[in-house]
This record gives C-alpha cells, sequence and structure tokens, in this order.
C-alpha cells in the first residue's frame, strides 16, 4: 500500500534555460509562493509529506532540478553554476512579487545559500534543510580528479534497474529505516518510471554520477555565505548521518559565524532526509519562519 496525499498537488511544466522543468504546486496560487528546491537525486514530488501538514493557505511550488525527476535532461552533462542560473529564471517566473521565500534540502539548499549570498536582495528568508556545503579541499588533489573525471567520461554512466517499484521501495527503507513502508513506496513512484518490459528504472540522469572535474572552494562558498542578507532557519536532523562530515569544519556552529542572521533547530527522530522522516515538524518549522507573505 502507497501513501495517499492529503493535499495532492498540481504538476506543470514550465522551460528554464532551454530545458523543460517539471513543478509541484500545493496550495493556492500566488506570485509569491513558497519555493522548493529538493536535494540530489530526490524530486518535488516527494515534498508531499510537508505538504500534506503544512497551513492549506500556504503557496508551495517545488521544483524539478534538470536531470533529476520528470524534469528534462542536460546532454553535456552537470555543471553547479548552472543550477544557479537556474534558480535565478526559476524566481523570476514563480516567485516575481519582491523578494523570494526559499525551502531547500541539501543540495537544494546549497544553491540557496550561494544565490541568496549572489543576489542578496531577491531572498528575504531561507530555510536550510541539511545544506551544510562539502568538506574543503586541497589543491593537491587536482591531478587525480581531473583523472578520474576523464576515466569516466569513456564508459557510460548507470544506475542500476529494478525488477519493479516494490523491489525499488524495499531499497529505500533499508537505507532509511525511518521510513514507513507506505512512504517509502511513495518515494519509489516518485523516484522512478516504468521500462517498456518490465521493471523500472530512476528517473534520475546517471550522467549526476560522474566525478565533478573542480574541487570544491569551501573558501569562495564561505564568502558567498558572509554575503546573505536574508534571514536564514538551518535545520538539522538529529539523527542525521551527515553532521559527522561536517565535524573538521567546526560543525553547524561554524555557521553562526559566517551567517549574519541565522537561527538552528534540531529536529528529533530525523535523519538526513528530515522531510521524508519528520514533516509534521518541518512543516511546523517552515510554517513560523517564510508563512509570512509579502506586503
Amino acid at each position: 500500500m502507497s501513501y495517499q496525499p492529503a493535499r495532492p498537488g498540481r504538476h506543470a511544466t514550465i522551460p528554464i534555460r532551454g530545458l523543460d522543468h517539471h513543478l509541484v504546486r500545493w496550495g493556492p496560487d500566488s506570485d509569491d509562493p513558497v519555493l522548493v528546491l529538493h536535494g540530489y537525486a530526490d524530486c518535488a514530488a516527494t515534498f508531499q509529506f510537508v505538504a500534506d501538514e503544512i497551513a492549506a493557505d500556504l503557496p508551495l511550488v517545488a521544483v524539478d532540478w534538470r536531470g533529476f525527476g520528470e524534469s528534462a535532461r542536460s546532454p553535456g552533462g552537470y555543471w553547479f553554476p548552472d543550477y544557479y542560473a537556474d534558480l535565478e529564471q526559476m524566481l523570476e517566473r514563480l516567485c516575481p512579487r519582491g523578494p523570494a521565500r526559499i525551502v531547500g534540502h541539501s543540495m537544494g539548499a546549497n544553491v540557496a545559500m550561494i544565490y541568496a549570498g549572489v543576489r542578496s536582495s531577491r531572498v528575504r528568508a531561507l530555510v536550510n534543510l541539511e545544506g551544510f556545503g562539502l568538506p574543503r579541499t586541497l589543491s593537491s588533489q587536482a591531478p587525480a580528479r581531473l583523472g578520474q573525471w576523464l576515466d569516466e567520461l569513456r564508459a557510460p554512466a548507470e544506475f542500476a534497474d529494478y525488477g519493479d517499484a516494490a523491489e525499488l521501495a524495499a531499497r529505500i527503507a533499508k537505507r532509511n529505516p525511518r521510513l514507513s513502508p507506505e512512504r517509502a513506496a511513495f518515494i519509489a513512484g516518485c523516484w522512478s518510471a516504468p521500462l517498456p518490459g518490465g521493471g523500472v528504472r530512476l528517473l534520475t540522469d546517471p550522467l549526476h554520477r560522474r566525478t565533478n572535474p573542480y574541487l570544491y572552494r569551501r573558501e569562495e562558498m564561505e564568502a558567498c555565505w558572509r554575503a546573505i542578507e536574508a534571514r536564514v532557519l538551518m535545520v538539522v536532523g538529529a539523527e542525521s548521518e551527515l553532521v559527522a562530515r561536517l565535524a573538521p569544519e567546526g560543525g553547524v556552529e561554524s555557521f553562526k559565524a559566517l551567517v549574519r542572521d541565522l537561527r538552528v533547530e534540531e529536529v528529533a527522530g530525523a535523519g538526513h532526509m528530515l522531510h521524508h522522516d519528520e514533516p509534521r515538524a518541518v512543516a511546523r518549522l517552515i510554517e513560523a519562519f517564510v508563512g509570512i507573505p509579502s506586503p
């Protein structure tokens, strides 16, 4: 049995920088919605759990990033600056009334944090769900990283297919035992599409698996975070497996010295996928922090 949405979303497609992007809306139509940005290998539709718990009069619009979910794929591969440019057009198209309210998870939160520093007047409030950035890299890592990228270009990028959606749901539940079987089945349906000969295939473009040849320059990211003028709420899962990775950078507390208007909240019983694990708690935090529309 799969999860039955209490407030089914309204699906649509819009062009963003030459690629069709899939989106889901909940709540009333608005030119000042809360823009929701998913993380790596996730998609807009799995924010259904949060949408079912949030105030019905709060407009939400979630978008599939290029090459994820039902959005079009980029034949040339994926480069992180493209997401900043995609986000700028999303805001122009979907949030034209003044500075925007954004909720981002993981990769989506990292994109939003950089964008909020680069375009500080365009974002007024940001809920960061476990968008911690990556550990800093060393220049000595460059030769091996570039070599790995060149090697990967020689072979096709692939994900494993699954015999059916139930097999994928079982894999999702094994990776995240906090999920109920119903939620795992719903996520499996959002993340996959049926194959003509039977079975299902992940919707995420396997080109996302390729190594990024560019090193992660955390110092540059931190410079952008310091330029953020929006209010920022960082939400952490109490059982998150990613928090330990942040320890060498000073942990979650390190962001308090970087982001001028930052509040940190912890969600009990949640791991990294806290919008799947504890959507009611996440919904309450979103409501309280970004629930006020612009004048």
